[in-house]
């Protein structure tokens, strides 16, 4: 049976690159991102799990720890590995396990049989810290996993977990956020002092108030003053257009 959001995600020991590991304990308080891949050895596994290294920053900032998984054995991993680091520039830092008996495949319906009855398909689970599924994701095995959009979605979630707000299409982290229509005028007058734009009576934006970095912030700056000097130039378009003359001041 398929896991769906929401659902508990199941609890596992396995063997990996790092040794035994129980999976609830291993996640601890953590955030976690599991995601199975068809095959060692092959292209675009090695691609994408050299990003995944790559990106170790990124998930620690985010209290993120990452796991991956296929069907092949241990000693197959850690070989692997080495071709890893050597074509991607970036050492293995997380655990894969080595899921011979298809055991942790078949608990979250890894393997779909009308694409392959023998390997994975790319699976991308993300998973909170109280064990429960936040978000699956799935890709077929011709296409790699866009990990931007993992780490967009797992902000998201974090923000909206400890806010009572929602994202828009296509956020990103620093862009205005969506109030739920749970929230009423009192509630909102409380937790969004600095006011909202009410588009509509079930579509108040707020601004962005929570910048996830000096860059994400400079970003916002620059945005908000294009913004400001668009509406100038508009400005004395509209007044030109209307007669008015702009003094002219002679050169000294």
């Amino acid at each position: 049976m398929s896991l769906r959001i929401g659902d508990e995600a199941p609890n596992f020991t396995a063997d990996t690159t790092e040794g035994e590991i129980n999976f609830h304990e291993y996640l601890g308080d953590s955030w976690g991102v599991l995601f199975s891949h068809p095959k060692d050895f092959t292209p675009v596994c090695t691609t994408e799990l050299g990003e995944a290294a790559r990106l170790k920053p990124e998930f620690d900032k985010r209290n993120v720890k990452v796991i991956g998984l296929s069907v092949d054995p241990t000693d197959s991993h850690h070989e692997w590995a080495k071709d890893i680091e050597e074509t991607q520039g970036t050492a293995l830092n997380f655990p894969v396990i080595a899921d011979k008996d298809k055991k942790v495949a078949d608990l979250y319906d890894m393997i779909h049989p009308n694409a392959s009855d023998t390997f994975t398909v790319r699976s991308v689970f993300v998973i909170g810290p109280d064990k429960k599924v936040k978000l699956t994701l799935t890709y077929p095995a011709s296409t790699g996993r866009n990990f931007d959009e993992v780490l967009r979605v797992i902000d998201s979630l974090q923000l909206t977990a400890k806010h009572s707000v929602a994202t828009p299409v296509n956020w990103k982290d620093g862009d205005d956020v969506i109030i739920v229509p749970a929230v009423t005028n009192e509630q909102a007058k409380e937790k969004f002092p600095d006011g909202w734009n009410e588009i509509k009576p079930y579509l108040w934006r707020q601004g962005a108030t929570y910048p996830a970095s000096p860059k994400e912030a400079d970003r916002l700056f620059a945005k908000q003053r294009e913004a400001h000097r668009n509406q100038l130039f508009f400005a004395i378009d509209n007044l030109i257009s209307n007669g008015f003359m702009l003094p002219h001041f002679p050169a000294r």
